[in-house]
């Protein structure tokens, strides 16, 4: 099984799909003429505009429940693993791949605005599936999509959180890890039941608070040790580009684990954030794909980097191994993550790292498992609006729920294996696919820049962009001309 996984992954993961990650964020940002430097102050003006409705959650809300799916155990233990496999290099490109696929992160966001719906609880729901459907036209690729999502956020992406949660517990406080996979699937559980507005509701007030403390603590490290970070910069830098003799061999796995462990992270183009961005409640479609290209930067630029200055700076990333990687404490690879930071806390609170990083990751990524859940959850509905099959609902509980438990008692290495084949799949999936259906996002660019410099607030109408299929947004103006 181990084995199947790994040539799995290794076939996913191949050069090709790191070049399409980079190049897409590249076209795109072109496409869009950098969307993310010339309205960077706006999409912080917009984050807090707007409020819920009945059908759908304020734009914050709908940012913090993108968050929550962004800001999980891969800015920890996947910068660290990262760092640990692809030297401090990776870090680099985890930035590119950020600052890149912001652009991404907006068209992507943007089709699932404009082609959103309400669901049979009178919900919003989008997503690649829903965009997939109505603008390419190929059902098929639809329901791949779907079926793929329900399977990699219903399966295999939980257990990697629950693992790292159950890791964290039991080397802080000797927890044995059955007792946190049973708690995490209990608490699960009581938050997905309430549906998507306890989901948002429960993000809007996590994401900021596990967010601000841990960007706090590694302010402390980076101010502790700031005559170093002229230093740290120029060892990622060189590191990247292999010009110290000693990195030079490690350059492909630089990029290879910066853009692995960056899409992972801020998750731009894998299909995922546009779920959340879809249940938003705004006037515009490219309001909520500006809030959620902003995310990226939340993400990668500020949190990813804060847990890979705290490594570096605290000079964790100093021990080689025998096959010229680099190890921390006889660990190698996903195992040596954790053990990184948690060092690097104890060098502000000695003796006090192992609690702050069980805490931190109890948040991080519980807040993911419980994004995740939604994810799968509105794939499972999109599955469900011709022919209502209840017990796929159900299913999908036992399948989160089997994950948490199956990936908090199981190693390391295959919890991951098992999420990077799941983000790999979803990613091939749905870069494709944005390729194709680009237009409708960048013509309501143009139309949203056009409404701003005229200054109004922006409103959208498909129709005299020649959009089609976007039957929601002709029905709400239809209400609101009756009205």
């Amino acid at each position: 099984m181990e084995a199947f996984i790994g040539y799995l992954n290794g076939i996913i993961w191949s050069s090709a799909l790191i070049y399409l990650c980079l190049g897409t964020g590249l076209y795109f940002s072109l496409r869009t003429k950098f969307l993310q430097v010339r309205h960077f102050r706006h999409m912080i003006k917009i984050m807090t505009e707007g409020r819920s409705s009945d059908a759908g959650v304020s734009s914050f809300q709908a940012l913090t429940m993108s968050l929550s799916g962004r800001v999980g155990t891969g800015n920890i233990a996947g910068v660290a693993t990262a760092i640990a496999i692809g030297g401090p290099g990776a870090v680099f490109w985890m930035w590119t791949v950020a600052f890149l696929g912001a652009s991404t992160a907006y068209i992507e966001a943007t089709l699932a605005q404009i082609y959103k719906e309400k669901d049979d609880n009178g919900n919003y729901r989008g997503g690649p599936a829903y965009y997939i459907e109505k603008s390419m036209g190929q059902k098929w690729y639809a329901w791949t999509f779907a079926v793929a999502t329900v399977v990699a956020m219903g399966f295999c992406l939980p257990g990697i959180q629950a693992n790292s949660i159950a890791a964290a517990m039991e080397n802080a406080w000797t927890i044995p890890v059955e007792y946190t996979a049973g708690a995490l699937a209990f608490g699960l559980l009581l938050i997905v039941v309430g549906g998507v507005k306890r989901i948002a509701h429960f993000a809007q007030v996590a994401v900021p608070l596990m967010a601000a403390g841990y960007i706090a603590i590694s302010f402390a490290v980076v101010f502790a040790n700031l005559e170093m970070v002229p230093t740290v910069v120029k060892l990622i830098i060189n590191s990247a580009f292999g010009l110290d003799a000693g990195y030079g061999a490690i350059i492909g796995m630089a990029v290879q684990w910066g853009v692995k462990r960056g899409v992972y992270s801020n998750e731009a183009g894998q299909g995922s954030g546009p779920h959340p961005a879809a249940a938003a409640e705004v006037s515009h479609p490219a309001k909520q794909g500006l809030v959620q290209a902003f995310s990226v930067y939340v993400d990668t630029l500020l949190i990813c980097s804060a847990t890979a200055f705290m490594i570096l700076l605290t000079g964790l990333y100093n021990v080689e191994s025998g096959d010229g990687g680099f190890l921390y404490q006889g660990l190698t690879g996903v195992e040596a993550g954790p053990g990184y930071v948690q060092a690097a806390f104890d060098t502000i609170l000695p003796g006090f790292g192992s609690s702050i990083l069980a805490i931190a990751l109890l948040f991080f990524a519980f807040t993911t498992i419980v994004a995740y859940y939604y994810i799968a959850e509105t794939n499972v509905m999109y599955i469900n609006r011709k022919v209502h099959r209840p017990w796929l609902a159900n299913l999908l509980k036992v399948l989160v729920v089997t994950s948490v438990i199956y990936g908090g008692i199981k190693s390391a290495d295959i919890a991951w294996a098992l999420g990077d084949v799941g983000v790999g799949i979803m990613a091939w999936l749905n870069i494709v696919a944005i390729i194709i259906l680009q237009r409708p996002a960048l013509l309501a660019l143009k139309d949203y820049e056009t409404q701003i410099k005229s200054g109004v607030d922006p409103v959208f109408d498909p129709r005299p962009l020649g959009i089609d299929k976007a039957d929601f947004w002709v029905d709400k103006l239809s209400q609101k001309n009756s009205s």
